[in-house]
């Protein structure tokens, strides 16, 4: 009996020493083998798949910035406060007279108490988020000229996680959530006096977990909102995924609402190319395939296009953890214009028409890239600019920096976040920084 109790024992040990084993093996950060460049431009790496049963998490821990310091920005250029004291500051829009709005919010609550809503929870709290949402948007004016904000006064309250903005005409467009509302635009007002009026109804169903709603309005007037998906992909049931990982179109006349593109897991960013009716889009891709997979992209939209989420990728790989639906669609999958490297977090993009900051960044797009979690080392924490050719699309070139080292030098911690980027009046770029809590400008040294 002490015999069979001994290697009962035994065998007990070996289980519990293999499984650590196992465990530890599964759970280890995946190493990127590439750099961000080699991740970036029209061609870049795709590396070899490696499928992580736990995602590789390096969270940096969000500090806020100390007194006098501020983001690098690139030779002949220079940065200042234009505002500060925001809460978590996302997308911008820049009004004709020069105003600027800003939608600070945060993600609504999330509907998700089991393990990994705890660790996401966790994980948000130490990148300075996840706290309750500001709801507002905010009127940023620089009444003298001076590049800073003179007036910061709350314009719009009440809301439910806004995020994207757009004016049309005497019409200002503000997606929530869950709900594309309309409001009865004056210029020059310093407060919304009028009430809002629901154009459509917006994905918001299960967690939630890409709640931004981007937006942009077509020279037409039309609006096209960026939806994110509610999963990584789609394990959750893409009964989950209604109207989600897509782009919707809206006919705000009539309150007719479709899908425009389908298969892109987040897009954020959105905006025409200059003087003409192309849509483009930055999206952030999948994740747990690796620390150099898939490259976050930016790219043109076209009615009808699929990018292949969740089932394909960059074109037409085939991600193993998800049950193709039908092979014969991997034909159809639009491979991306450009990209940007993995896990970068790209959010807010403009093109560069009415910036004066010289030569160098004409024709072009400047791209905020709010930076990873889950990538060992970490990527992303900048501003940068993709060059364009006459073409109208993106030169063979890797991105140029435009702001960093939002990232502190001892690695470990960040002073804040690239959310969004936009032309100011004057010409100068404005930079929402999440949790930093501040809009940043960047102009000519001198």
């Amino acid at each position: 009996m002490r015999k069979i109790l001994k290697y009962v024992a035994i065998a007990l040990v070996v289980l519990i020493v293999a499984g650590g084993i196992a465990f530890y093996v599964a759970s280890r950060p995946d190493i990127a083998r590439f750099s961000t460049a080699e991740l970036s431009g029209r061609v870049p790496v795709m590396a070899s798949q490696r499928p992580e049963q736990f995602p590789t998490m390096k969270v940096l821990e969000a500090t806020g910035w100390p007194a006098g310091e501020a983001p690098r920005a690139a030779d002949g250029l220079t940065v200042a406060r234009f505002a500060e004291g925001l809460d978590h500051p996302r997308s911008m829009l820049v009004l004709p007279n020069g105003d600027v709005l800003v939608a600070e919010a945060q993600s609504p609550p999330r509907k998700d108490s089991g393990i990994e809503g705890k660790v996401m929870k966790s994980l948000m709290g130490k990148a300075g988020a996840g706290g309750p949402s500001a709801n507002r948007i905010t009127l940023l004016r620089d009444a003298n000229g001076d590049g800073k904000a003179e007036v910061k006064t709350a314009y719009i309250t009440g809301l439910n996680s806004p995020y994207g903005m757009a004016l049309v005409g005497k019409t200002l467009y503000v997606a929530d959530t869950d709900a594309l509302l309309a409001f009865p635009f004056v210029e020059g007002a310093t407060a919304m006096a009028g009430k809002p009026t629901k154009i459509v109804d917006l994905p918001a169903q299960g967690t939630n977990r890409h709640w931004t709603k981007s937006l942009v309005a077509a020279p037409n007037g039309w609006l096209y909102i960026g939806v994110g998906a509610d999963s990584n992909i789609g394990e959750k049931g893409m009964g989950n995924e209604v109207r989600r990982a897509r782009i919707l179109e809206v006919r705000p006349e009539n309150k007719y609402m479709r899908t425009y593109a389908a298969g892109i897991r987040n897009p954020v960013g959105l905006a025409f190319y200059p003087g003409s009716n192309t849509l483009w889009t930055v999206v952030n891709e999948r994740d747990m395939l690796g620390s150099d997979l898939v490259p976050d992209y930016l790219t043109d939209v076209d009615e009808g296009d699929f990018f292949g989420w969740p089932w394909y990728y960059w074109g037409g790989f085939t991600d193993p953890r998800v049950a193709p639906e039908a092979e014969d669609r991997r034909q159809y999958v639009k491979r991306p214009q450009y990209a940007l490297g993995a896990h970068v977090a790209p959010l807010g993009m403009t093109f560069t028409n009415g910036l004066d900051l010289g030569d160098r960044w004409a024709n072009g797009a400047l791209i905020a890239l709010h930076g990873s979690w889950n990538r060992d080392p970490v990527s992303g924490y900048d501003v940068v600019f993709v060059k364009f050719g006459d073409n109208g699309k993106p030169l063979d070139a890797l991105p140029v920096t435009l702001l960093d080292q939002f990232v502190a030098k001892d690695g470990k911690t960040t002073r804040g976040r690239p959310a969004d980027v936009k032309v100011a009046k004057d010409g100068s770029a404005l930079v929402a920084d999440d949790t930093g809590g501040i809009i940043w400008r960047v102009a000519k040294a001198g």
